[in-house]
């Protein structure tokens, strides 16, 4: 039996922590944790409540979100703005689910994203937005209308016109988060903190300057009913031409659990952050009957997926060397748990992101990880006193040269002596999507340059059966297999043959441009800086880079011995004609007869482009089953959308 007196002391500890971490989050919008380690605080209160049966006044339980900010007009919202229970396994959202079939007869669900980014309310009067609101404590918000007013995709006039209350989640698109930090003094830490400090702003510059948008999934009030269902609900907010984004609906538990874990697969591929799924009962009408709790709607919850993001100390930082001579800074941390992974090290990607994220030894940092992608340091949960400053190394930590700084890199240019970087030149040749020279891994690479100091490119095509026995490990099978796979190698696609050159920021998708542009190697090699910067998606840095390394003597010797090796396949330009040539074509969604590779390749045989996001420049949008934030921004731009069996009788025409 738990002590009271000892619970309620215990209790009184972790709502002071809590509230403390509250007035960060929602105040300050300056968060010093991340959701996980907030949410074991708050299911540890939580669970000292339930064994000692006392809530305490104080108790963050029994409050929705936090105070309203001063310099803010309050505004009360018409009904109160509830939170949501939540889930982190299948059989929990499965009881919650058979608890209301066996109260209430067998119910239809709707499926949705769980947003991370703040939520807001908004008012139409007429047809026109008169207000909009944060969420504040649940019954009392901060007037934003005039930060609302300047999202230029919102609509401020929707074709119903009598009284409308809607609530959404504005959001900061990842896209947008990571271009606006490139060029921001002070990166933000991400994208919920980067809406959340443009909404609860005073200056309207910065607010427009972050390209909010604002993704809507209810509707607290209506003058005229409309809708029995949350599927009508969904479908009455859309044809006011307010943004939505995923929405399902099942009545099976096994159809339930498929839906929400291929929102769980694709997350990371996504353009907005989304931490979960919220599921729902359909029916409007139910709802009321089937209640709430001070705090939570019974007829909802959250699943919440894995934590992609926790707070840990930075302990060191350590440099290393790519193929390029870039030294990329390397954070060793405090072991953490994270998305299924012990994670021990993270990326900090320049020094200058160092600068500008104000990174420092023995601080708490928060760190991020997205499917197999190295994580990486976001920014500073907070500094303590023992905190110190990331020193700019001088000299190369591999060969010892000096470093030059450009913009905010360092680098080491002693290309042709540097072990790390010739490691890595020859790792990046020899990879799969360079000139896929199977048999020669990292470790072949290390061993060639350590046994015989192949210290370029082209000694590759030099190496006999014997020299590679000689290689720790290395049997006689092993040997054939690399002599083989540099065989295959000589005959090579121009695109590819581009791309294991290692040009700085030349791509894949730049080097098959450059490819389709200029044919030939020697093309290339003769391109100008204007002739390049005319290039689709290719801007001064990459023209730049690519002068640069065709205007170096050791670069075009290392050439000329590769081709007495490589023979390049001439590159064919496509004669086919049809409504896809010359246009962009950007892909969303599952297709079902093709993957994304054979469509792209369907579409580049007609002399098509396909790109990443959706623009005003954009003519097509290929939608697939499950498309989401792309396919609702081509709607917003009038873009043309095709459908599989559009893209199909396309093709065969």
């Amino acid at each position: 039996m738990i002590d009271k007196d000892q619970a309620i002391t215990q209790m009184k500890k972790l709502i002071e922590e809590i509230r403390k971490h509250n007035y960060n989050y929602y105040v300050l919008d300056n968060p010093t944790i991340s959701d996980k380690e907030y949410d074991v605080l708050y299911d540890s209160l939580v669970k000292l409540e339930k064994e000692c049966g006392i809530v305490l006044s104080n108790s963050p339980t029994n409050q929705v979100g936090d105070v309203v900010l001063k310099g803010f007009k309050k505004v009360n919202h018409i009904k109160k703005l509830y939170s949501l229970d939540k889930v982190n396994t299948y059989e929990d959202l499965f009881d919650w689910a058979n608890n209301i079939n066996q109260k209430y007869g067998e119910q239809e669900f709707s499926i949705e994203y769980k947003y991370d980014g703040l939520r807001v309310v908004l008012t139409y009067e007429n047809g026109v937005l008169t207000n909009a609101a944060t969420r504040g404590n649940g019954e009392v918000g901060e007037d934003v209308t005039a930060q609302i007013l300047t999202i230029d995709e919102l609509p401020k006039v929707i074709p119903y016109k009598h009284k409308l209350v809607v609530m959404g989640e504005a959001m900061m698109r990842l896209s947008v988060f990571k271009e606006y930090n490139k060029h921001a003094k002070e990166p933000l830490k991400n994208p919920r903190n980067g809406v959340a400090g443009a909404i609860r702003t005073l200056d309207l510059s910065i607010t427009k300057s972050r390209k909010i948008d604002v993704f809507f999934y209810d509707i607290l009030y209506i003058e005229t009913n409309e809708f029995f269902t949350q599927t009508q609900m969904h479908e009455f907010i859309q044809k006011q031409g307010l943004l939505v984004d995923f929405y399902k609906t099942t009545s099976s538990a096994d159809v339930l659990k498929d839906i929400v874990k291929s929102i769980d697969d694709k997350k990371n591929s996504l353009d907005v952050l989304t931490d979960g799924a919220v599921i729902k009962v359909n029916n409007l009408n139910l709802r009321e009957e089937i209640g709430y709790t001070s705090k939570f709607p019974k007829w909802a919850i959250a699943f919440k997926f894995e934590a992609q993001e926790l707070s840990t100390k930075l302990i060191d930082v350590v440099w290393q060397v790519g193929r390029t001579g870039r030294l990329t800074p390397i954070a060793e941390i405090e072991p953490i748990e994270l998305a299924g992974a012990t994670v021990k090290r993270a990326t900090l990607n320049n020094y200058g992101d160092i600068l500008r994220k104000d990174i420092k030894l023995n601080s708490r940092v928060f760190v991020r990880r997205s499917n197999e992608v190295i994580p990486e340091i976001l920014g500073v949960a907070e500094h303590c006193a023992n905190s110190k400053v990331i020193e700019k190394p001088k000299i190369c930590p591999c060969c010892n040269a000096n470093l030059v700084e450009n913009g905010a890199h360092l680098f080491c240019v002693n290309h042709q002596g540097c072990r790390d970087q010739i490691i890595e030149k020859l790792k990046h040749f020899t990879s799969r999507n360079a000139m896929n020279i199977e048999g020669v891994s990292e470790k072949t690479c290390k061993l060639l340059f350590e046994k015989f100091n192949l210290s370029s490119l082209s000694k590759l095509y030099e190496l006999s059966k014997e020299q590679i026995l000689e290689l720790d490990k290395v049997k006689d099978k092993k040997a054939e297999n690399i002599l083989a796979g540099l065989e295959k190698s000589k005959k090579a696609n121009l695109a590819n043959f581009i791309y294991a050159l290692g040009i700085l920021n030349v791509g894949e998708k730049t080097a098959k441009d450059l490819a389709k542009q200029f044919k030939t190697i020697e093309n290339l090699k003769c391109a100008t800086f204007d002739e390049l910067i005319n290039i689709n998606d290719v801007g001064e840095t990459i023209a730049n880079n690519i002068v640069e390394y065709f205007s170096d003597e050791y670069n075009l010797r290392e050439l000329d011995k590769l081709l007495e090796h490589i023979t390049i396949e001439q590159v064919k330009t496509s004669t086919k004609v049809n409504v896809l040539t010359n246009k962009s074509v950007v892909l969303t969604g599952t297709l079902t007869n093709y993957t994304r590779d054979e469509a792209t390749k369907l579409i580049e045989n007609f002399n098509g482009r396909v790109v990443n996001s959706v623009s005003k420049k954009t003519d097509f949008v290929l939608a697939g089953e499950n498309a989401g934030s792309k396919l609702v921004k081509a709607k917003s731009l009038n873009i043309t959308i095709l459908s599989e069996e559009d893209f199909e009788n396309i093709i065969k025409n």
